[in-house]
């Protein structure tokens, strides 16, 4: 993913994409999903197209879906791929650029998955969302999402402008999507639907890609796409997506940042999550604070200080006034290597992993389901 557009869909583009079919003149369909009265996209935190393809044989339903692979955003983490998804903007414009990262407003350290209301999520992020735009053209825009979520930061910053369905589990969720289908069958209008489904992340950040949990789940995740594909009608189409996909670190394959002086000298802070690591230095310090963690890292890591990761477009166009939300440096492990820290020593222990740049992580579905 180089240059400031990675060549074809991405991300950004999924809703955008059924924003466009079902008639919002300020999209483009990217996807290909075509002119439809209701569009259903249901996102799968976690699930990776490469890992979906090796374990297809646990997911029948999903498997005979048309489409094929897209690109996530970077770094390939929940809270900046929903940005992308619920803006239609690359993180470089949205400006939720990690799991963590420091806000320079207020000089605190923004965590968007513990978001509350401070700082303010449209201050944070003002961009109009897809959501808003696509219900000020008149289209019904719902949410089907767990009832946590409705209000957090993050959905306010990304998601705002859909009414929300609360749903904890599936059937609350084939509820929601029934009661709009039905609505739409009825001639109240079109509408777009967002399905967000969490749990195959958890079980791959505890359990590992591929373990017996994580293909228990895969499971479940295709009951839920084949009872969606079950319930539309006629005219209506169904988006599979995903945030990023996981791979899998190992304890021999973990780097203590803070067992090291020579990755913290220099530093002030460390954020963003194990990999792809936001660096904040003292002033003046990163040119010397990235040579260092290039040393010291050598193969096991890609570092590029802030200037760097810009013109290499990992974040598309860059707002200027957004740039200071970036680390001074940057590091993103190669392979299944992770920066583990004390800053988050939960997430640090944890198998399943993603933020980085492989394939595993970035590589998404974009599956699609027309109903006749």
């Amino acid at each position: 993913m180089t240059g400031a557009r990675p060549a074809g869909p991405t991300l950004a583009d999924v809703a955008a994409s059924a924003a466009a079919a079902v008639g919002v003149d300020a999209f483009s369909d990217a996807l290909g999903i075509g002119d439809c009265r209701h569009a259903v996209v249901c996102l799968i935190d976690g699930l990776g197209w490469l890992s979906l393809q090796e374990h297809r044989a646990v997911a029948p339903r999903l498997a005979a879906l048309a489409g094929g692979p897209i690109a996530s955003v970077f770094p390939t983490t929940t809270p900046v791929g929903l940005g992308s998804f619920g803006t239609g903007l690359l993180p470089g414009m949205h400006g939720l650029v990690g799991a963590a990262f420091e806000y320079p407003e207020t000089g605190e350290l923004l965590s968007p998955l513990q978001w509350g209301s401070h700082p303010t999520p449209v201050a944070v992020q003002p961009e109009p969302t897809v959501f808003e735009r696509a219900a000020a053209a008149g289209v019904r825009v719902t949410t089907t999402s767990p009832g946590a979520y409705r209000d957090s930061g993050l959905t306010r910053a990304v998601l705002r402008g859909a009414d929300y369905a609360p749903a904890e589990g599936l059937d609350d969720r084939l509820a929601a999507v029934e009661t709009v289908e039905a609505a739409v069958s009825a001639g109240t209008g079109r509408a777009l639907t967002y399905v967000y489904w969490p749990e195959l992340d958890r079980v791959g950040h505890e359990s590992g890609v591929g373990s017996e949990a994580w293909l228990a789940a895969l499971a479940r995740v295709d009951v839920l796409v084949g009872r969606l594909v079950d319930a539309l009608g006629s005219g209506s189409a169904l988006v599979v997506t995903a945030d990023h996909g996981m791979v899998d670190c190992p304890v021999d394959v973990r780097i203590d940042i803070d067992a090291d002086g020579r990755l913290t000298h220099g530093v002030r802070r460390i954020a963003g999550e194990p990999r792809a690591r936001h660096v904040y230095v003292q002033p003046g310090a990163a040119p010397d604070v990235a040579a260092t963690w290039g040393e010291v890292l050598g193969e096991r890591a890609l570092v590029l200080t802030r200037a760097e990761l810009i013109a290499a477009g990992y974040l598309g166009d860059v707002d200027p006034a957004l740039e200071e939300r970036i680390g001074d440096v940057m590091a993103i492990p190669r392979a299944s290597w992770m920066l583990a820290s004390s800053v988050d020593p939960t997430v640090s222990r944890l198998i399943g992993q993603h933020g980085g740049l492989t394939d595993q992580e970035v590589l998404i579905p974009a599956l699609l389901h027309r109903a006749t």
